[in-house]
């Protein structure tokens, strides 16, 4: 962390009115996450498999729920860097999944502990900074020095217990961290192959292929279906893990002075659907509980929400400072009950993959429209992804050469098409392409009128690419220039490693 930030921040949470920075006026802020989990797999945002989250579905009974929540990727490293600096990829650098030394920019981690908090990590230690180690008071994931299995819902009480007594010692309030591994792969009873194998991490509800609801990006197989299965029951044990979370918050005797904020990192880890910019790919089932002030079971379809404001919300929550640099903006008057301008859009991107692979996407979504704007797509480049190990990928492929519809669904997924535009309102699943139709052309151009205001105000290095996207040879030219940078960075790590 660049020193100067650091005093900063200090300096800022210094001169802060002392009823602010008290121990007494500031809540203690419990954040869950649940990892490539989708919204519409939890029951109270609307899913098809009965029964698949009831833990879940209590915490949104007791608070207040987003019905039009998203986060800026669906990739995992670059979002949760995203979440905890208020900022945007292109604007920290962690645009993949890499360490960037030296950030000018201050994290949730020394914001927090600037403001007085013990500030606490459950899982994804690696994914949830610029880089490692940093500044966290404790990793809860390694107790009396043994690593916990990110399968074992248990282990979830035991690693939030500790958390919570370690802030009690101290005389801080908390923040903790606690990030569920579930429903990321591997699912329940799925080894990389795709074969049954022994899990002794057993959910409180298995399901079978006959049962599961098939996603509408998807289609039916029994391959699929299998898949399906798994990851519902993999669903569950998230469920269950949340539920030993709030389990041991409960035993503190801290729940009612504890603000709980739930979300996933971005959606289920099959095609279409995870390392995307879709309504599906990015939709986040957040609820946030603040005993005595959220209303119980209520829910939010006023507003648009996004991942890059959960920071400045998070400052606001605590009575702490924000610094300069933001791209997101708090929505804390929202959790109030009051309206809120300016949230109509949310800005979203892909950039890179863990092996490195550059796909850059744009997209600008409203309540109704999404607009995507996909450079890397020329006709040859082909879509690498982690979703191309999943036996519904294999499945795709191989009914594809009898299947019309299959066959253009593969050969959407692999190839893209430069501009995409869908009413999500009718079709969230993201199946009629819009982008043509005239009767659609006043939104389109609101969308893209968007979209280059927001690549503009946050310094978007694809906006000469957006701006010249008729021109193939310029945006073709962006995107070779991003991946060389890739290759070089690779290449780096690698030597670095020798």
């Amino acid at each position: 962390m660049n020193p100067s930030y650091v005093l900063a921040v200090l300096c800022s949470a210094l001169l802060l009115p002392f009823s602010i920075v008290a121990e007494k006026s500031r809540p203690n802020i419990l954040i869950v996450t649940v990892d490539d989990m989708s919204c519409d797999s939890v029951g109270v945002f609307g899913c098809q498999l009965p029964d698949t989250t009831p833990q879940i579905d209590r915490l949104a009974q007791q608070g207040l729920r987003y019905h039009y929540a998203h986060v800026q990727t669906g990739s995992c490293y670059p979002c949760r860097n995203v979440l905890f600096s208020g900022r945007y990829s292109h604007n920290t650098g962690v645009e993949g999944f890499y360490k960037v030394r030296n950030p000018d920019y201050p994290h949730m981690v020394d914001l927090m502990k600037a403001g007085g908090y013990y500030v606490a990590i459950r899982g994804k230690v690696s994914h949830s900074t610029p880089y490692q180690p940093y500044g966290w008071d404790e990793d809860l994931t390694i107790l009396e020095d043994e690593k916990q299995h990110t399968k074992d819902p248990s282990s979830y009480y035991r690693s939030t217990k500790r958390g919570i007594e370690q802030a009690a010692k101290l005389g801080k309030p908390f923040c903790l961290n606690i990030n569920i591994s579930d429903p990321h792969k591997p699912f329940y009873a799925m080894s990389g192959k795709g074969n049954i194998v022994e899990d002794e991490h057993i959910p409180s509800r298995i399901y079978n292929p006959a049962e599961v609801p098939i996603p509408g990006f998807l289609f039916d197989h029994p391959d699929v279906r299998l898949e399906l299965a798994h990851y519902y029951s993999s669903v569950r044990r998230a469920d269950d893990c949340l539920g030993n979370v709030v389990q041991a918050l409960e035993d503190s005797g801290k729940r009612n002075d504890t603000v709980i904020i739930f979300l996933s990192d971005h959606g289920m880890p099959l095609p279409f659907a995870k390392t995307a910019v879709w309504h599906h790919s990015t939709r986040t089932p957040l609820i946030i509980v603040w005993p005595g002030l959220t209303k119980p079971e209520s829910v939010d379809k006023e507003h648009m929400v996004s991942g890059v404001d959960l920071l400045p919300t998070l400052l606001d929550i605590a009575g702490l400072h924000h610094p300069k640099g933001f791209d997101g903006t708090s929505f804390a008057a929202t959790i109030k009950g009051e309206k809120q301008k300016d949230r109509d859009f949310v800005y979203k991107f892909h950039n890179e993959n863990s092996g490195r692979n550059r796909s850059p996407m744009r997209s600008v979504e409203s309540k109704r429209f999404g607009y995507i704007f996909n450079p890397w797509s020329d006709g040859k480049r082909v879509f690498k992804t982690a979703t191309r190990g999943t036996a519904t990928f294999r499945a795709m492929q191989k009914l594809a050469p009898k299947n019309r519809r299959i066959a253009d669904r593969l050969k959407l997924f692999e190839y893209g098409t430069p501009e995409e535009f869908y009413d999500y309102k009718s079709d969230p699943d993201a199946l009629n392409n819009l982008i043509n139709d005239p009767a659609y052309s006043d939104a389109i151009k609101k969308h893209r009128n968007a979209m280059t205001r927001f690549m503009r105000e946050s310094n978007d290095h694809a906006l000469k690419a957006f701006e010249s996207r008729d021109n193939p040879l310029i945006v073709s030219a962006y995107v070779d220039r991003k991946q060389a940078e890739a290759d070089r960075r690779r290449k780096a790590e690698k030597k670095s490693k020798k």
